[in-house]
């Protein structure tokens, strides 16, 4: 038995999505623990994309349990469309398949709303919210005014709640942001009928990790977005509202730390961004149009497209040090074939010193200069290696290169979109 946990070591868009499936293949239970439908994971699979907002990436593989965790906020109607177009693909989504934690609270359209009109409200200050009132779901939450999965199961609470937090946003929406208020009772209603379709599916989470472990069964935890977005640990306040460190696993799921047994941070062979904040090795020339053309950077979410640059071994070395991490898995890797050189970020500059570690001040990252450490690039097509030594030399040689520098060993490797198209070099769930 073994539980492996899965994050991002970026600013998220790492590939966590195809690692997850590629693991799921090995664990009984795969469980998302935080976050909400602000990320997306794009899996290829047989040719067929399938992108996943909500549903933990593992409900591809049959006979697999996916739970989402208290620590996920759930749009309802976001994860119903997604369930329902997982079914229109002919992939049972039933209640024996997929269990959403009573205690995950709800995005309501008030969230939705709100959102929406803070961001218009910034103007040129805008933080790049993706809109979907993760936010202000998270801000309930800890106001403890948010309304939770098992609110649904008895309607009475359900409706006194949402008329009394309307209230209170209705009038934020329309004497601070100049927004039109939302009716009460049209909400009411429709968390209503939606009850019906989502009351089979609440489940005590943490209860069911438990039974999996004391039946030695392998469970995966599933992040979303990355380590540089984190609310505590990333480039505040350009982040997302809730911890993707791996230690969030615990406290997203219901598990004791002690259970935790690998911790895998997926890494992008180069960096990207989306949205505002600081990126110290960015590429504002043709080398981050290519990268962003080349490896198809648009978001799964929203279709913006990513800020690309070099691989940042500055923010990927905070990462193995917030994380715990014990493996690497370096994700699109091919992208890079066919450059004459590649560089990488392994330091920066600022006023003359040298910094080894991501300052907290954002006026000292931003004036930050990446240093940079050029190695030779390969021509060759990668996408048949299926072990190391298959990889050009210089290719091997990028691999060890980041693995001296973040003293963290690399996995596995993915050398194209596919699920097949995959080096895996060590298991995380037999090394653990």
């Amino acid at each position: 038995m073994a539980n492996v946990v899965v994050v991002g070591t970026q600013w998220g868009d790492e590939g966590k999505g195809k690692i997850v499936d590629l693991l799921t293949a090995h664990a009984g239970t795969v469980v998302r623990f935080q976050g909400g439908n602000n990320a997306g994971h794009t899996l290829v699979v047989d040719g067929e994309k399938s992108i996943f907002h909500l549903i933990p990436s593992g409900i591809l593989y049959p006979n697999k349990r996916c739970l989402i965790g208290n620590g996920v906020v759930v749009d309802p109607e976001v994860l119903l469309d997604e369930m329902k177009a997982l079914f229109e693909k002919g992939i049972s989504v039933g209640p024996d398949r997929l269990g959403l934690s009573e205690r995950a609270h709800l995005i309501m359209p008030y969230h939705t709303a709100l959102d929406v009109a803070r961001e218009r409200a910034k103007g040129g200050s805008k933080i790049g919210t993706t809109g979907r009132g993760i936010g202000p779901c998270y801000e309930d939450k800890v106001a403890r005014v948010g309304i939770r999965a098992l609110d649904l199961t008895e309607p009475d609470v359900l409706e006194e709640k949402i008329i009394q937090n309307l209230k209170e946003k209705n009038f934020y929406l329309a004497s601070f942001l100049g927004a039109e208020p939302l009716e009460p009772q049209p909400i009411v209603e429709r968390y209503r009928l939606l009850s019906k379709e989502f009351a089979p599916f609440l489940v005590d989470v943490s209860a069911e990790l438990d039974e999996a472990r004391r039946k030695n069964g392998n469970i995966l935890f599933e992040g979303a977005q990355g380590t540089h977005l984190d609310v505590d640990h990333g480039t505040y306040p350009f982040v997302t509202s809730s911890n993707p460190v791996a230690a969030t696993a615990c406290v997203g799921a219901g598990i004791g730390p002690k259970a935790l047994d690998s911790i895998v941070g997926i890494v992008k062979a180069y960096t990207t961004r989306v949205g505002s904040g600081p990126f110290v090795s960015e590429l504002e020339n043709e080398m981050g149009k290519y990268l962003q053309e080349r490896g198809e950077e648009f978001g799964a979410t929203t279709g913006r497209p990513r800020r690309c640059g070099w691989l940042d071994m500055v923010v990927l070395r905070y990462s193995a040090r917030v994380n715990g991490l014990t493996h690497l898995a370096i994700t699109k890797l091919d992208v890079l074939t066919g450059l004459d050189s590649i560089q990488l970020c392994i330091a920066y500059e600022h006023q003359g010193k040298r910094l080894e570690s991501v300052p907290a001040k954002l006026s000292v990252l931003s004036a930050c200069r990446p240093i940079y450490e050029e190695m030779n690039g390969w021509k060759e097509d990668i996408s048949e290696a299926r072990g190391l030594g298959e990889l050009p030399n210089n290719a091997r040689e990028y691999i060890k290169r980041i693995e001296a520098l973040v003293g963290v060993p690399v996995a596995i490797v993915s050398v194209g979109p596919g699920r097949e198209e995959t080096i895996v070099r060590t298991n995380p769930f037999d090394s653990a």
